[in-house]
């Protein structure tokens, strides 16, 4: 079975990735699975049961320091590009919220004074929505890398058609849950701020070699600067949803958009559509 692979991302929050990626989820038919990758404040859970069936803890191996067997020799700081191990004192001392869990401190230890301990940063939640399954990334609080969780989520990819709720912005996290998708829609707003923000949400999938669409949403606020600036580079706009009061109340009460307002569902069918022109095939990978 061939697998496709598409992430729903943004240069900036409040777009309304998540409106696209779960209704296009909800027209898209048997075969698909959803994705929310944005762990640090995932939401397309609310749109239907609060429990998951499944959870599945995300663990990082870190480093941990045996004082008996430490000679401050200082080779593990030197070797750690996170800074997460300083010697003080002719002892080495571990910060884990830094540790990116490579692994190379422990081999770079003379005396063998670094093991490895499990610390627990997230988890990832499975149920189903609507008929299709959806698997939920959540970081720890207080942890501050999200890729780790993000790859974990990624793990769960099983789908014929796999659609990515990427985080907003162009961090590490965002890359995260693009890298080596087959497409990336951006959503964007006609707005100034929105075409700031699409222009680096398309430096980064272009860094990524990535193919890449654009819908508009709320497209009858704003100008053209968006339509303007994405015909000249030659990006696809495969689709405009216009502002809808009755779409922010159906979300004040957990309901999808086609939910509330099934004349709505033909445009996210036509952005289907327009996928499947666009979007080479393959697999998934991180």
């Amino acid at each position: 079975m061939t697998q496709r692979c598409i992430a729903i991302a943004s240069g900036k929050g409040g777009t309304g990735k998540t409106t696209l990626a779960l209704n296009l989820a909800l027209c898209a038919g048997q075969g698909v699975q959803l994705l929310d990758c944005d762990v640090e404040q995932p939401n397309a859970h609310l749109f239907g049961p609060s429990e998951p069936v499944h959870e599945t803890p995300v663990v990082l191996e870190v480093p941990a320091i045996e004082p008996a067997l430490c000679t401050g020799c200082g080779a593990c700081a030197a070797l750690c590009r996170f800074n997460a191990i300083a010697v003080v004192k002719r002892q080495a001392m571990v910060f884990p919220e830094l540790c990116h869990a490579c692994g190379g401190c422990a081999l770079a230890c003379p005396t063998a004074a670094i093991t490895q301990q499990e610390r627990v940063i997230g988890r990832v939640e499975r149920r189903t929505l609507a008929g299709f399954p959806l698997v939920t990334g959540r970081l720890a609080v207080g942890h501050p890398a999200a890729p780790p969780v993000i790859h974990a989520t990624r793990d769960h990819a099983r789908g014929q058609l796999v659609l990515i709720d990427a985080p907003p912005g162009t961090s590490c996290a965002a890359a995260a849950a693009i890298r080596g998708v087959d497409h990336v829609v951006l959503v964007t707003e006609p707005t100034p701020f929105g075409l700031h923000d699409l222009r680096l949400a398309v430096d980064m999938a272009r860094q990524l070699a990535l193919s890449l669409s654009v819908v508009v949403n709320r497209s009858d606020v704003g100008d053209s600067r968006v339509r303007d600036w994405c015909a000249s580079e030659a990006i696809a706009i495969i689709g405009e949803i216009p502002y809808d009061q009755r779409l922010a109340e159906a979300h004040a009460h957990g309901l999808p958009a086609v939910s509330a307002i099934p004349a709505l569902a033909e445009q996210f069918h036509s952005i289907l559509d327009r996928l499947d022109a666009t979007s080479p095939t393959g697999g998934v990978t991180r």
